[in-house]
């Protein structure tokens, strides 16, 4: 096989034009594919000299990898979920002129959904192979696969989201007092575009203002390597006040849902993406989180009938109070108490009788995208669509 620029040299000699093209899709973007869909294009070859062939053949590859090494290419672990290689023109001669070879393949129902990662991704390519006795020519494309997510199929995703947690601590060395900290969301699961409205309640039962209260929506992603990686990421921040001594108060913010990958990758088992909402205070210490599922068909709060359960991906616990909580500087509780609510109406209970005054939390900061628009966590519907688009790296319509 020539190599360099003896190939170079010979491309400019034979190929006027060699490119694979793949037909549009019947979905929104032209070029993301679902599970089950025929996939189908052509091999355009337009040769100014003949060519004498062993073959002319195309290859589609879907595949998922996962590096223990930031952005490594190296995979330590793989999944195949079609790698299929079909002969478009058996040996012979490619005579002058512009050639038209036409192709199809069929994505398999367990193909996962696109999703590209710091430590791994799931991958979909189309190449185009003219193997000569001289050279062997490639083109490349790439493709997106979409398996949607129905976040009715979900077990109880119609249940009311919420938890709190109760804590003792001790300040000025003598003092004890309680925090009881609350928080509800309206719905378990969201779609992008939509917003998640959290509320959330604190009870100060001590002689001591708390700290900024902290809301964050959070993305973490476990690529199983060896030793499993975990990738946190904060898809926005809201910052509120904090809650004067023997105070009790109520703080209501929204989160709009930007366009974020799935919570499960569906048919994969190297690639795990969870969400969560967590809320914290610093001082005192305390803090608890809400799971919330991210899909693409949204939650129909019109019907109350629960769905058929589907079996559940196991998800890595919830982060604890100790690794949650911004800075961890103190004890753990010595007391704690967790569980959920009945309802997002049921008043806060507290150790003692008396009942607290009332304020209101104030928003300090909100950081997150107001419009919805795409976060640097997004990965299929605008941000890696454009970016492959953009760069011309993506197929060809």
């Amino acid at each position: 096989m020539k190599k360099g620029k003896e190939q170079q040299s010979w491309e400019r000699e034979h190929l006027e034009n060699f490119e694979v093209s793949l037909t549009p899709s019947k979905n929104l973007y032209p070029c993301v594919y679902n599970p089950g869909e025929s996939l189908t294009g052509t091999v355009e070859i337009t040769n100014v000299k003949p060519i004498q062939f062993k073959a002319i053949s195309v290859k589609c590859h879907i595949w998922c990898g996962v590096s223990p090494r930031k952005n490594g290419k190296s995979w330590v672990a793989e999944e195949q979920y079609l790698n299929s290689t079909v002969t478009v023109a058996d040996k012979g001669t490619l005579e002058r002129g512009p050639h038209s070879f036409p192709f199809n393949f069929l994505i398999p129902a367990t193909a996962p959904t696109t999703y590209s990662g710091p430590y791994g991704s799931t991958d979909c390519e189309i190449q185009a192979i003219i193997d000569t006795p001289l050279i062997l020519k490639v083109r490349k494309t790439s493709f997106l696969i979409l398996k949607p997510l129905n976040l009715n199929d979900l077990p109880n995703i119609q249940d009311i989201n919420s938890s709190f947690v109760t804590k003792d601590f001790t300040y000025m060395l003598v003092k004890k007092g309680t925090i009881i900290l609350k928080a509800t969301s309206d719905l378990r699961g969201y779609s992008h575009g939509q917003a998640i409205i959290l509320e959330t309640e604190i009870e100060n039962r001590s002689e001591k203002s708390t700290s900024t209260v902290v809301a964050r929506f959070m993305q973490k992603v476990t690529y199983q390597t060896k030793t499993p990686i975990h990738v946190k990421s904060a898809i926005a921040v809201i910052k509120g006040t904090g809650v004067n001594a023997n105070k009790q108060a109520r703080w209501k913010e929204k989160i709009i849902v930007p366009a974020l990958p799935q919570s499960r990758l569906q048919s994969c088992r190297l690639i795990n993406i969870e969400y969560y909402i967590q809320v914290s205070l610093k001082s005192p210490e305390v803090s608890l989180t809400l799971p919330i599922f991210i899909g693409d068909v949204r939650v129909d709060t019109t019907n109350p009938t629960p769905p058929q359960p589907v079996p559940e991906v196991p998800q890595s616990p919830p982060p604890s109070t100790r690794n949650t909580t911004p800075t961890p500087t103190s004890r753990s509780p010595s007391r704690p108490l967790c569980g959920c609510f009945a309802s997002p109406s049921t008043p806060l209970v507290g150790p003692e009788a008396d009942v607290l005054q009332a304020e209101e939390i104030l928003t300090e900061s909100h950081s997150q995208p107001q419009d919805g628009s795409a976060s640097p966590h997004s990965f299929y519907r605008i941000a890696f669509f454009q970016t492959f688009v953009a760069t011309g790296h993506f197929c060809t319509l």
